[in-house]
């Protein structure tokens, strides 16, 4: 009912829909057909697993014609013409491939049924002993617990001085004559001096107090589970920062060091000195409450990455009430020549920011979009934020005019409309970078960076190149 090409030059895994769609139209015409009888079922490492159907077929109905018979009728001088890329080495008959199974790996036989009810049970019964281990576990520490809070809770009772003991002075105001409890605080000269504050009721009565564990100490972490949507709806937080605060943001706005050809190649030659330099850097992060913005976790990707507000781009607001419609996860970057907002950072797409992305391309006429990061790494990184041929997002019309396969990273020759005008964009999608890793070599990040600066001076006069990963 069908038949596998084998093919040993690439991996079939790496074909996108163009390619696939020119596989299928070669095989249709070295067999005599049309390219809609001919159907991809699946990808198998190396191989390429198809069937044919009649051309009357009904619709749903899934028929596939006999292997055999389409075989005798597939011209291979053709088939080597027309798909000599792919470097086709076999063709062979396969047997039960709309079932989408083979002879030779029967699952559902009785030695595999078997098996699978040993494996099951293995498993039921290591899952059972280790709830059951897990239960006495916490009987035991429930057993110890009270021990422990008897040793280590701390009783503590107000203290009444005497009256005669307390005095008044010009710089500290006294409460009316009640008694009082020492607390002993530390003054700017570092000596311990008592102070004195009203007890909270009038009669000494002893309470219990835990002890502060290292989460406390370190500070509560209900930043880290909370729901990032709410942030901004509640009354702005005014934040002060500290003389340390002001004194790393000076530096990360106006630090920089241009280097000459052979203060590179000393760098180059003592890479653990950029390393330590790198090291000095104040840490960038941002204080949620500094983003007053109603519901902008809506539209991060992550919890803990956030745009400084000193450098983030604003869009142009759709309503001028709405001020969630300015927010998008970006900032400006200076360039290395010293140029001002020669760079876009941000966040790869999603699904519900697609519109804000292209509206952000628009308004600050950028030439070039740089991608590099896959649609998916374990989990989704990235949305598929262009269209195929035509698409429109929110009040820009995006077309694809060609595509370029490169060995790294493929090119995208786009034009973006808006009303009566129109833009030459370049998109560049680097497709190589492993996951979760550097590559191996630079080289072909930095054929990626002469790509870009390239394109981005012959576009004098247009805006940040735009990057997200």
């Amino acid at each position: 009912t069908g038949f596998i090409f084998q093919t040993l030059q690439m991996d079939v895994h790496k074909l996108n829909i163009t390619l696939l769609r020119i596989f299928r139209q070669g095989v249709a015409a070295a067999l005599g057909l049309l390219p809609q009888q001919v159907h991809i079922n699946r990808l198998i490492k190396n191989c390429v697993e198809l069937f044919v159907s009649p051309l009357n077929r009904k619709p749903g109905i899934s028929e596939a014609l006999p292997s055999e018979e389409v075989l005798r009728s597939l011209n291979i001088n053709i088939l080597h013409q027309s798909l000599s890329q792919f470097g086709i080495t076999e063709v062979s008959p396969e047997k039960n491939v709309l079932q989408g199974q083979h002879e030779a790996d029967k699952i559902w036989s009785k030695e595999g049924f078997y098996a699978v009810v040993i494996f099951l049970s293995i498993f039921v019964i290591l899952v059972t002993c280790l709830m059951i281990l897990y239960r006495l576990k916490e009987k035991i520490q429930l057993s110890l617990r009270p021990e422990k809070e008897k040793k280590q809770e701390i009783h503590l009772s107000p203290l009444p001085l005497p009256t005669s003991q307390s005095k008044t002075t010009s710089s500290m105001v006294q409460p009316e004559q009640a008694p009082k409890v020492v607390n002993v605080v530390v003054d700017p000269q570092g000596q311990c001096v008592p102070e004195l504050k009203p007890p909270l009721c009038a009669s000494p009565s002893p309470f219990r107090m835990k002890p502060v564990g290292l989460q406390e100490r370190r500070g509560s972490n209900v930043s880290l589970t909370l729901d990032m949507s709410s942030l901004g709806s509640v009354e702005p937080f005014i934040t002060v920062p500290t003389p340390r605060e002001k004194v790393a943001m000076e530096y990360l706005q106006s630090a920089g060091r241009i280097l000459t050809r052979q203060q590179l190649r000393e760098a180059v030659a003592c890479s653990h000195l950029l390393q330590t330099e790198f090291m000095e850097i104040p840490m960038n992060f941002v204080d949620p409450k500094e983003i007053d913005i109603p519901s902008h976790g809506t539209k991060n990707r992550y919890k803990t990455i956030l745009p400084n507000p000193l450098s983030r781009v604003y869009l142009k607001p759709k309503n001028p009430s709405d001020s969630l419609s300015t927010y998008i996860n970006a900032n400006y970057i200076r360039g290395y020549g010293g140029k001002e907002k020669a760079f876009i950072a941000t966040q790869g797409p999603m699904i519900n920011t697609v519109n804000d992305f292209w509206q952000m391309v628009w308004q600050e006429d950028s030439p070039v979009i740089v991608m590099i990061t896959k649609l998916k790494e374990k989990n989704e990184k990235c949305v598929l934020y262009w269209p195929e041929k035509r698409g429109i997002y929110g009040k820009v019309e995006v077309l694809v005019n060609s595509v370029q396969e490169c060995k790294n990273y493929t090119i995208r020759q786009l034009t973006i409309k808006q009303g009566s005008q129109s833009r030459s964009v370049k998109h560049y999608w680097y497709t190589s970078w492993p996951d979760h890793k550097t590559p191996d070599s630079a080289q072909p990040l930095l054929q990626l960076m002469l790509d870009v600066e390239e394109d981005r001076v012959e576009s004098p006069g247009r805006g940040p190149v735009i990057v997200h990963c």
